[in-house]
């Protein structure tokens, strides 16, 4: 490759032992892998409220989503430490077989728990995938170059994102949602061959990391309870239920153990002293923030759609692609200004989830009677903001340590982005169950509380079920038509009371991930700017003295 066409980085890749060959095959595997770990979280989304309806999981079907999250939570800072000491490269290809086997798996659920468990195993190959992934383009790219290839992976995301609710609502209604697992099997073999015979089993030169067996355990301790009290507060159980109590308490007491052994071992699964880094640690607490947002985007606007302003599942995905490019166009927007302007990280930050808060708290104000045209725009500018803020604080972050330290930057960022997620999801979902039975105490008519059998308006009040399948639907239609022209109309003004109090509860949802957003502007506020390094950085610090540098030098011009 010429000199003048190498780019400034291309000393950095020959830092690494690679041919430009290699550079561009292992850019090209890494963003396959990423497209089939990220078409998966979008492809199932406009197909949850059909799984929902035929495997009966109104009150856990957020938990189709947070299995898979949390799960890839639990993986994303041991396999980056794992794969310093033993190289990315099988770690890759073991990582895209569990997915691919999670995915036989949850095609054959027969019930909703199996569902769940069986995503949970999804997403242990997902994690592993995403982290891989962000921690080899930090690898072989430097700050000031590597926004535009976080625009490029954002990019991958992206398409899989405007194809993935389209494919989902047409496979869901053409053949089953059973399919929309399948389809991971002939996308993901080729991706295998790609990887063991191209991608390069080097390993990081230099001393290597002992892996934190237990700090892993005790994080996953400090999450998996934490979520699952949230999930059940509110809906399952009671919030003072010893259940949910004992989990929250049980997870806040993990957490601290966690923190507590990270300062006593040699080598942290998660080094405390990176939150030092004022950048870091507020940038870290907004990808946080945010995280709450993205996954609300993807799992309740499809709900929005299909239950209260009537879509099919494929009409459903077709809404959320004019969303989905928003994203695409924001992050490849922002990963260009990044690299163009010198990184003015704040200003893009603040521009990015200032837009993203306006676009969440138009969702809020959804009713009965909203059009989609207002939902469809509402969606477009959240995406748009939460596109823009995609390399934003990937970038800051990874600016904001040493080189040593580049890999467990990029996990952290994956690792909070997703625990948002999970909390969010198991707070929403909890949250709008909730929300959804006391708008059927207010909104359903007094007659149908004298007419309806016991049994079925429990039924009724807990559960939209009659808003997502056609034959629940039909069924109940037919239940009131039965008493005469009186039951007829009472069925009308029933099926009104259902819509119109699942309309109230994700507008609630939404005005609540708003006020998380909003926050997440104020924090973003105070990140200090520091000028992208046009190299990797330092190496070779111990890492207290490294992790002070990179926090006490208020300029780094490489």
């Amino acid at each position: 490759m010429a000199e003048s066409k190498a780019g400034p980085f291309q000393e950095e890749w020959k830092d690494h032992g690679l041919t430009p060959r290699q550079i561009k095959l292992t850019l090209i595997g890494v963003m396959f892998a990423m497209f089939l770990a990220s078409l998966d979280q979008t492809i199932v989304a406009t197909a949850i409220p059909r799984i929902m309806a035929d495997l009966d999981g109104f009150d856990r079907f957020t938990w189709i989503s947070t299995a898979y999250i949390v799960a890839s939570t639990s993986v994303v800072l041991i396999t980056g430490a794992v794969s310093d000491v033993y190289g990315r490269k099988w770690l890759f290809v073991g990582a895209i077989m569990i997915f691919l086997v999670g995915s036989v798996l949850a095609a054959s659920s027969p019930t909703m728990n199996a569902l769940i468990i069986f995503r949970a195993v999804q997403g242990l190959g997902g994690g592993m995938i995403m982290a891989l992934s962000f921690v080899t383009i930090a690898d072989l790219f430097p700050p000031q170059e590597r926004a535009k290839y976080m625009g490029i992976i954002a990019a991958m995301f992206g398409v899989s994102s405007v194809i993935g609710p389209t494919l989902g609502g047409f496979i869901t209604d053409q053949l089953s949602w059973h399919w929309i697992f399948l389809v991971n099997i002939p996308a993901g073999i080729p991706i295998i061959f790609l990887f063991i015979k191209f991608f390069p089993n080097a390993k990081k030169d230099g001393p290597t990391r002992k892996i934190d067996v237990g700090g892993a355990v005790l994080i996953v301790l400090a999450i998996v309870p934490g979520l699952l009290g949230l999930s059940w507060g509110g809906n399952q159980y009671e919030w003072s239920d010893p259940l949910v109590v004992g989990s929250l308490v049980f997870s806040g007491a993990m957490l601290v153990v966690f923190a507590l052994y990270e300062t006593r071992v040699a080598d942290p699964l998660l080094p405390l002293a990176v939150f030092k880094n004022r950048v870091v640690g507020i940038a870290l607490f907004v990808t946080l923030l945010t995280g709450f947002a993205m996954f609300g985007a993807i799992f309740f606007v499809p709900l929005l759609f299909q239950g209260v302003l009537g879509a099919s599942p494929t009409a459903s995905g077709s809404f959320l692609t004019p969303m989905m490019l928003g994203i695409v166009f924001g992050a490849a927007m922002s990963g260009q200004l990044l690299s163009r302007t010198g990184g003015h990280y704040r200003i893009q930050g603040i521009i990015a989830v200032s837009i993203m808060a306006i676009g969440i708290f138009f969702l809020s104000q959804v009713s009965s009677s909203t059009t989609h045209a207002y939902a469809l725009t509402s969606a477009i500018a959240m995406g748009f903001g939460l596109g823009i803020s995609f390399p934003v604080y990937t970038i800051a972050i990874q600016n904001g340590v040493p080189q040593q330290y580049l890999g467990i930057a990029t996990s952290s960022a994956q690792f909070f982005r997703s625990v948002g997620g999970s909390i969010g999801l198991a707070l929403f979902g909890s949250y709008m169950v909730r929300q959804f039975k006391d708008g059927m105490q207010e909104n359903l008519p007094d007659a149908a509380l004298e007419a309806v059998p016991p049994q079925l308006l429990d039924t009724i009040t807990s559960n939209p079920n009659a808003l997502l399948n056609p034959e629940a639907s039909e069924s109940l239609m037919s239940a009131f038509a039965a008493s005469g022209e009186s039951g007829a109309a009472l069925g009308v003004q029933v099926f009104d009371a259902i819509r119109e109090s699942l309309a109230g509860a994700i507008g609630d949802v939404f005005f609540l991930a708003f006020m998380f957003v909003v926050a997440a502007v104020i924090a973003t506020a105070f990140i200090r700017e520091v000028p992208l390094r046009k190299r990797g950085g330092p190496p070779g610090k111990a890492a207290g003295e490294a992790l002070a540098d990179s926090a006490a030098t208020p300029t780094d011009p490489g």
